[in-house]
């Protein structure tokens, strides 16, 4: 093969995780995208070149988790002695380390890339039992794959997932602040046991969440965001989170969570309201009052998830 027949470029969505209620199990795409330009070399050569979010601290070389997909994925298929190394050429336009899905739309973008280049030796659900290995959690690959709301169940080490399209046309509204947030530091904090009464909280949320989103009654929703298992003891990791999530839903949102692990925090609102910019502002400037520089970013849910743009 020349290198022409070896190259492909992709695009893969950014992704909030969790959705409130949903904690490691619920996840959704979003219009903001991060894209890949990927060379596989027969020579053992990496070359990363990145541009946009985060460019400076992305790893060069080996240590780049877009390689490691891509290795991950040649090892899968038995043709890693066939090609040793890659030209890789990122875009990034997802923040780094706020909560929406940075590391799972690298993944995913090389191992989408790779099988393209290889005619596609896995399916959809292959690659997504290898970015849960890599990743470790599916709530973030899983619609970064697939696009859409998911839910994804793990059943002795496999892992399932539905996709689907909620029948309320939403707007997200997402405030960046300015600072990053390691999920390390976010799931530490989390204890390590939980009363009963919130799990069945939770359980109840979670599920009225879905069914709200799929038969399209918007007005149970204002009920399904709220969550007790892991908001309460992070809200301490990101100043005024309690306010800004008010703030957003006083401004007419249908709820607000944290996005993943966050720093991001993410409201909801239906898109026929046109409440979206009111809400960017108010979550803004809650922030503000709290000492906390950020901006907001207006999205929609992505429909398709990763994409091949250019064989």
């Amino acid at each position: 093969m020349d290198n022409k027949k070896n190259r492909v470029r992709v695009r893969v969505p950014g992704t909030s995780a969790n959705c409130g209620p949903g904690f490691d199990c619920l996840g959704l795409a979003t219009t903001i995208y991060n894209h890949l330009d990927l060379t596989l070399l027969r020579n053992g050569k990496v070359i990363v070149e990145a541009t946009g979010e985060g460019a400076d601290n992305i790893p060069r070389g080996r240590r780049n988790l877009t390689w490691q997909a891509v290795r991950r994925l040649l090892q899968e298929v038995k043709r890693e002695d066939e090609f040793k190394g890659a030209i890789i050429r990122m875009k990034n336009h997802v923040p780094i380390s706020r909560g929406l899905g940075s590391s799972s739309t690298a993944i995913v973008a090389g191992l989408v890339a790779a099988n393209e280049i290889l005619d596609t030796p896995l399916n959809r659900q292959e690659l997504l039992k290898l970015a849960t290995e890599i990743e470790g959690h599916p709530d973030n690959v899983a619609p970064a794959l697939f696009g859409g709301f998911t839910v994804s169940v793990m059943n002795n080490g496999e892992v399932q997932t539905f996709s689907f399209q909620p029948r309320i046309k939403l707007k997200l509204v997402v405030a960046v602040p300015d600072f990053e947030l390691s999920t390390r530091l976010a799931r530490k904090v989390l204890p390590r046991n939980i009363p009963l009464k919130d799990a069945i909280f939770n359980v109840s949320r979670a599920s009225m969440l879905i069914a709200a989103l799929v038969e399209g009654r918007e007005d149970l929703l204002p009920l399904a965001f709220d969550d007790a298992l892991h908001q309460p003891y992070r809200k301490k990791l990101v100043p005024g989170m309690t306010e800004v999530f008010e703030a957003a839903k006083n401004a007419g949102a249908l709820g607000a969570a944290i996005s993943g692990a966050g720093s991001c925090l993410i409201a909801f609102t239906s898109a026929r309201s046109r409440l979206e910019e009111k809400i960017a502002s108010a979550m803004v400037e809650e922030f503000q009052i709290h000492g906390v520089k950020s901006k907001a970013l207006i999205l929609n849910v992505d429909k398709h998830g990763a994409q091949i743009l250019k064989r």
